[in-house]
This record gives C-alpha cells, sequence and structure tokens, in this order.
C-alpha cells in the first residue's frame, strides 16, 4: 500500500530537469527545482508585472485609457482660471474705485460729501460696493476728508516739506507748455495750480512717465487729463480742448497727451491749468517745473 503523500511533501520533493543533446543525448544543462521554488517564482514575476502594469496605468497610459483622468486636469484648470479671473476683478474694482474718486475730488464736486460718508459707513458693514455701484456720487470718506483738509476756506494747507523734495528731487519735470504765468499757485483761494497762457492749439506734454489714471470732461473744468508718476505723484491738465491719451495708456516725459483749450466754467480764457499732487497733498509746480 502506497503511503498518501502530504501536501509539504509535494512542495518539497526535489526533481531534476536535464536538458540532453538531441543528437548523441549527451547531456549539456541540469536544473534542480521543486513545486514550492516554482509556485513562488510565479508569484514573483506575477507581482512586478502587476505593479509595472498598475504604475503604467496611473501615469504614462491615464491620458489614453482613464476617462477620468481629462475631466480632472480640466477642472484643475478651471480652479486656476476661476482664481485669476476673481483676482483680476478684485484688481480691476480697486482700479475703477480709485479712479472715480480721483475725478470726484479733481472736478470739485462736494455737495453730497457728508451724506455719502454715512452711507459709505453703513454699506462697508453689509457688503463691498462692486465696480458697477461706483459712481460719481459715492466717494469714499477718505477723499471726503481730503476735501475738506484742502478746499475748505477755514482749513490750512501744508506747505511743501522737505520730505517731499527728497522724494521728487531725482524726477526731472518736463515743461508741459511754454506760455505766461497768470495766476499762481494759492491754496488758501481753492488755487491748487498754476495757469499758464499760451498760444492757441498749442500741444501740452506730459512732464514724466507715467500712466493715465484719469482722461474726461469735467463741468467746471472742462477736458481733464491726470497722469500717475513714480513716487506717489500725479500730474493734473485741465481745461484742455482736446484729449490724446486714454485711461491705461503709458506715455513718456515729452510726449504730446493734449491741446491747449478753454473747456469748462471755471475759465476766463484759453489756458492750461497744470497741477501737481505729491502723496495727497498739493505741490507748488513752479518749485518742480520751471515754466
Amino acid at each position: 500500500m502506497k503511503n498518501k503523500k502530504t501536501l509539504s511533501s509535494w512542495l518539497t520533493t526535489g526533481y531534476l530537469l536535464i536538458i540532453r543533446s538531441e543528437e548523441n543525448f549527451a547531456e549539456k544543462s541540469t536544473i534542480r527545482f521543486n513545486y514550492a521554488r516554482l509556485l513562488l517564482l510565479a508569484f514573483v514575476v506575477v507581482s512586478v508585472f502587476f505593479a509595472i502594469c498598475f504604475y503604467l496605468a496611473t501615469t504614462i497610459l491615464a491620458k489614453w485609457y482613464d476617462p477620468r483622468h481629462q475631466q480632472m486636469e480640466t477642472n484643475r484648470k478651471l480652479v486656476s482660471l476661476s482664481l485669476k479671473v476673481d483676482s483680476m476683478l478684485v484688481e480691476m474694482d480697486n482700479k475703477d474705485l480709485y479712479i472715480d474718486n480721483l475725478k470726484l475730488v479733481l472736478s470739485g464736486d462736494t455737495s453730497m460729501l457728508e451724506t455719502e460718508s454715512a452711507l459709505r459707513a453703513s454699506e462697508q458693514q453689509e457688503r463691498v460696493l462692486s465696480a458697477s455701484e461706483i459712481n460719481s456720487e459715492r466717494l469714499a470718506p477718505i477723499d471726503s476728508i481730503f476735501r475738506q483738509r484742502f478746499e475748505s476756506a477755514d482749513s490750512e494747507i501744508l506747505p511743501v516739506s522737505s520730505s517731499i523734495g527728497s522724494d521728487l528731487q531725482d524726477i526731472y519735470l518736463f515743461q508741459p507748455i511754454s506760455g505766461i504765468i497768470s495766476d499762481k499757485f494759492n491754496p488758501k483761494n481753492n488755487h491748487y495750480g498754476t495757469d499758464v497762457v499760451a498760444k492757441k492749439d498749442e500741444p501740452v506734454k506730459c512732464v514724466a512717465d507715467g500712466t493715465v489714471i484719469l482722461a474726461d470732461w469735467t463741468q467746471n473744468d472742462g477736458y481733464v487729463i491726470g497722469i500717475q508718476h513714480r513716487s506717489n505723484l500725479i500730474s493734473v491738465y485741465k481745461h484742455n480742448s482736446e484729449l490724446l491719451k486714454n485711461v491705461g495708456s503709458f506715455v513718456s516725459a515729452g510726449e504730446i497727451i493734449s491741446i491747449i483749450g478753454n473747456t469748462g466754467e471755471l475759465t476766463t480764457g484759453p489756458h492750461l491749468h497744470f497741477e501737481l499732487w505729491h502723496n495727497g497733498m498739493p505741490v507748488d509746480p513752479e518749485e518742480f517745473v520751471a515754466f
């Protein structure tokens, strides 16, 4: 009676695989093996093959065979673009708010400052104003203080300090127009610039490199153009007959930006009203420009 083999004995029983020549049956090589080694080798081969397939399916081949890969990539791009658009909208809102406030300040419309200051204080607690809600009747409280400080009859205009001079000493300002000064800088009389009389249709030039932040028509000052320069300096040109630059345009020093005129209610003849503002304070243009 034969002994029944157990699983362990079946796995550990050794075998010889002899390779012989077909012609003379000479022994070429011998391989020793058992079923346990064969199973282990098969397991290792299958595991390595599975790992390679999994790696390829999740990396290189995913774009061709995985239907979710394209959707995931599209979602990532949409999220990135949404963040960029939101950031750009915020920057545009801030820029529009700054330009609208500057327009109102330069136009001298202070009839609704007190009412608007109270309205802004209540609305800012509830929500942030969008760009479409910003118009000429909505002026930030800080601009209200600005106008009250420099345009009220009882206020005192701070003189140009040495710090302003040091900030602007590195900036060379071109002459905006050649002519005769008819009215000088006098903040006490609400005259924050210098009036220069010149020939008819004389071109007005930019005093320094900068970006146009205001190019519009106002009732009091006619066609007005304002340019932002470095060192927080703003130059303003009023009563023009024609504007040659638009908001957002970059202009170089000495470049023609407008034509002298006589537009607006606060003018008595063809001339250029030229203003310089530094850090929110008006400065005497004659101290920095040789007319």
